[in-house]
């Protein structure tokens, strides 16, 4: 955009009286009531609330070799739609991401694309394989600048390979995203254990799968000083391992999806494998306890595991499904529904933990940023009172494989907007 846009009207994480927002070359160049500005595009916020654009720590963009569930296009958009100015794109793709050709492939694509800043997350190891470290320090050094490194989808179960791992990526500045589940545990699993699984007849997925492992890994984090995330926590049983952790000073951080903020293994009782996720959905009190710890800070961030599938692998017996929902167009209204509204977050609070913090646990330093003078103009705005209909679809992906199907939302993001340029509005992708 070369023109100054003016956004008149708007009101910064929710609070005081609005204001009016002046951008020029991409920077928020004034704040203040009854601005005016020769020649600028004008825009009537009328009271939205304005938020620093959304980080998301966790998404599958699933190019290169998936791209008829996603591309970077598709999920770009999807993004922008949502509210998002940055994702971090899963790295396991075909080929896997552990290189410095593919990360940069993913990266180039990203920029061609313009939508969102596309970070690729490298993997840990080769092919994800778990059997020996990928080539960490050269995707570091890539123009993709990686600083994430994770085998999502995989555990690094073996304990020497993600010492190693901590102790390589701590060098770099980086940190290790873990994807917590002992596989010996999980064999066969299909459902959380518990009476739901009983009652279906459905092989039962342990808690302590996801928690022996958080606990291994604190530990390995403690003694390498290294950084360690925890990717999609699930259980309540977590949360007091992360507690126990953080209150000794171990540099950990974790995650937690929408959809384990919102829903329960009783989703299950129809067997839709729509609501077939890893880690799987878990009961209520872990459902609570979730919300609780995303509130007092146990748990840093949401992000949203994004997770598109072709319809060949979502519509067909449980058993063989995979595993995953859609969620960068629908995560900001679920955190609205199960966070602002019960009162346990506050906008502030959204921008905390769907901007802020991702934004510095991934080392995107100009995202997250305070809505300011002299700061990058990379904001949403958002009408907290409007409700919309999730229809899979409607929605930007290539896929439609959403556990909100027909579920109405409270929040809807009007405008994405990324360095001054409109990406979204109204529900369209813009450029």
């Amino acid at each position: 955009m070369t023109r100054p846009l003016l956004l008149r009207g708007i009101r910064p994480y929710g609070v005081g009286d609005p204001v009016d927002l002046l951008v020029r070359g991409g920077v928020i160049a004034e704040m203040g009531a009854q601005l005016d500005e020769a020649g600028a595009e004008r825009f009537d916020g009328g009271g939205l609330v304005a938020l620093p654009g959304l980080v998301d720590l966790h998404a599958h963009l699933r190019e290169p070799g998936r791209e008829d569930a996603e591309t970077i296009a598709t999920g770009s958009a999807a993004a922008a739609l949502g509210g998002y100015t940055a994702v971090f794109a899963m790295a396991n793709t075909d080929p896997v991401a552990d290189t410095a050709v593919v990360v940069e492939h993913v990266y180039r694509r990203g920029r061609d694309v313009g939508l969102v800043d596309v970070h690729p997350v490298g993997a840990v190891s080769a092919g994800l394989r778990g059997e020996r470290l990928a080539e960490l320090g050269a995707m570091a050094a890539s123009a993709a600048a990686v600083r994430m490194f994770s085998d999502d989808g995989v555990c690094v179960h073996d304990s020497l390979l993600m010492r190693r791992a901590l102790e390589y990526v701590r060098g770099l500045g980086g940190v290790v995203a873990q994807h917590a589940e002992d596989p010996r545990l999980t064999a066969g699993a299909q459902a959380h254990e518990g009476e739901v699984a009983a009652r279906l007849g459905l092989a039962g997925w342990p808690a302590a799968a996801e928690e022996s492992i958080v606990a291994r890994d604190c530990l390995l984090a403690r003694d390498a000083a290294a950084a360690l995330h925890v990717c999609h926590v699930s259980t309540a049983g977590t949360v007091e391992v992360l507690r126990w952790a953080k209150q000794r000073g171990i540099r950990v951080s974790a995650e937690v999806t929408p959809h384990h903020l919102l829903l329960t293994d009783e989703r299950l009782a129809g067997y839709d494998p729509v609501n077939k996720v890893n880690p799987p959905l878990r009961t209520a009190a872990d459902t609570a306890a979730l919300r609780a710890a995303l509130a007092d800070g146990i748990v840093d961030c949401v992000a949203t595991d994004h997770a598109p599938h072709a319809g060949q692998d979502k519509d067909c017996e449980w058993s063989v499904a995979r595993p995953g929902m859609l969620g960068l167009q629908t995560a900001l209204s679920v955190v609205v529904a199960t966070m602002v509204r019960p009162g346990l977050l506050d906008w502030r609070g959204v921008a905390r933990v769907m901007s802020e913090r991702p934004a510095r646990i991934g080392g995107a330093t100009d995202q997250g940023r305070p809505i300011a003078v002299g700061e990058p103009a990379t904001l949403i705005l958002v009408d907290p009172d409007a409700a919309w209909t999730v229809r899979g679809a409607q929605l930007a992906s290539l896929s439609d494989n959403t556990p909100f199907e027909g579920m109405e939302l409270p929040g809807r993001v009007l405008v994405t907007m990324l360095r001054g340029a409109i990406t979204a509005e109204d529900g369209k992708v813009l450029c």
